[in-house]
Formats: structure tokens, sequence, C-alpha cells
């Protein structure tokens, strides 16, 4: 019975929100970093392959190519430690929530984490005549010095999630041009859809600004683009962009949830205990 009683008592002081949007962050970030580094790289065969011969029409875009692809090297590092500090976050306002409301008291923890986010010292010590401090509540304290502030990590949280929403919306963009491009190719396959000649279809690296205007051929145009469509690294390509636009509107949908739950759990720590619904 004891043994039931103290799972039940950690799982009180659990911020199943943050437990679960840190799961979808990691998901979404490693798919959106996987699924996209792959993605330029297919785009930039298939630029040098079907719709340019010369190096130097499509030099700057293997620059800028190469410069996303670094990019996503850093959006990954920088998520897996921002992730792993919000849940930490969770935890900590959770644990502080529920030790003001009398709900979740851990002895580990209930000097050293507790008394930053409450501002005082907590019940039963006094400033003079100090016990010897365990390993375990040092840490908690030290870490409870960096977590205090749960106002902080709300306004860092919002301002990620803007600058993810650019990036959410610019990840968009390839999903378009494939698309479009598909579509062409879908109409030069049934012919009867369209009363416009197969010939005159094309698809135009030049007009999403891919290529410069000067670049030959610059376009693919009938059953030559058909026939580009139907090979392994058109469609696999277009797909790494589809689950990497997925996996940012998962990243997106995770940061939202963050925000929200970092959001709860300050307005309970300010009103000190008036609501007991704290599990974010």
């Amino acid at each position: 019975m004891g043994w039931h009683d103290g799972c039940i008592r950690c799982m009180v002081g659990v911020p199943f929100a943050s437990v679960i949007a840190t799961v979808l962050c990691f998901a979404g970030v490693a798919l959106f970093c996987g699924c996209g580094h792959e993605a330029l790289s297919g785009t930039e065969k298939l630029i040098e392959t079907y719709f340019s011969k010369n190096y130097q029409e499509y030099e700057y875009l293997i620059h800028v190519i190469n410069a996303f692809q670094y990019v996503i090297y850093g959006i990954a590092i920088f998520f897996f430690l921002f992730g792993i500090l919000l849940l930490a976050e969770g935890f900590y306002t959770t644990t502080a929530i529920k030790h003001i409301l009398g709900e979740f008291k851990p002895p580990a923890i209930k000097g050293g984490l507790i008394s930053t986010v409450t501002g005082g010292t907590p019940k039963g010590r006094s400033t003079r005549g100090r016990q010897p401090v365990h390993t375990i509540e040092l840490i908690c304290r030290c870490l409870g010095k960096w977590l205090g502030h749960p106002d902080k990590f709300v306004g860092v949280t919002y301002i990620i999630t803007i600058l993810w929403i650019l990036i959410f919306a610019c990840s968009a963009v390839p999903v378009y041009i494939y698309f479009n491009t598909w579509v062409t190719c879908q109409s030069i396959a049934f012919p009867g859809k369209t009363t416009t000649s197969v010939s005159t279809l094309c698809s135009d690296a030049r007009m999403y600004g891919v290529l410069p205007w000067n670049a030959f051929p610059g376009k693919v145009c009938g059953t030559s683009l058909l026939a580009i469509c139907k090979t392994s690294e058109f469609q696999m390509t277009f797909h790494l962009f589809i689950a990497a636009f997925v996996g940012a509107a998962a990243t997106l949908v995770a940061l939202l949830t963050y925000m929200v739950g970092a959001s709860f759990n300050y307005a309970v720590l300010r009103v000190t205990g008036r609501s007991d619904r704290s599990k974010f």
C-alpha cells in the first residue's frame, strides 16, 4: 500500500501537458530537420540534372541550400536543449503549485525548489543554525534559481513561437511549388482534362526565383516534365517536403501547448493556489 501511495503522489506532480508537448516537439523537430535536409539535397539534384546545365546559374542556389542545411543543424540542437529546459520548468512549476496547495510535497525538493517561486524560506527552517544540506537538495536549489522565473519562460516561448510561425510559413513554399508541378504533370498525363496543348504545359524554376531569368533551359515542358514527375527523385523530394511541413506544424502545436501551460502555471503561482488545475 505504501508503494502504491508513493506512485500516486509522484504522478500528481507530473506535468502531463508538458510531457506530451515535449514528445511532440522532439518528434516534430526531428521530422522537420531530417526530411527538410534531405528534401533540399533532392531539390539540388533535380535542378542541376533537369533545369540547368551551367553550374554558374545555380551556384548561388547551392550556397543557399547549404546555408539552410546548417541552419537546420542549429535548429535541431536548439530545440533539443530548449525542450528539456521547458520540460524541467513544467515539472518545477507543477511541483511548486502542488506544494502551495498542499497536494504534493516531495522531500528532496521542498527546501530548494519551492522557496524560489514562493519568495520565502521554507517553513520549519530559520536562517540561523542551518543544517547540512544534502547533495540532491543543493542541486535542486541551484536548479530552482534557474527555473524560478516562469514569467521569463512565457516570454521566451512566445518569441520563439512567433519566429517558428515564420519558419512554418516558409516550409509551405516548397510544398506549394512541388504541388503545382505535380498538378501540371497530371494535366499532361490526362490531356482530356485540359484544352491547353500538352507541349505548352511547363514547370518554370525561374518563375519561383529558384534560378535566374537568364538560366537555360530554366523550364521543362510537355512529356519531358511528365518523365521527371515519374522519377523516384521527384516523388521522394515532394513527399519529404510534405513531411517537413507536417513536422513544422507539430512543433508549432507543441510550442503553443508549452506557452498555454506555462502561462497557466504562472497565473496560478501569482494567485498562490486559487485553482487546483495545475498539471501543465
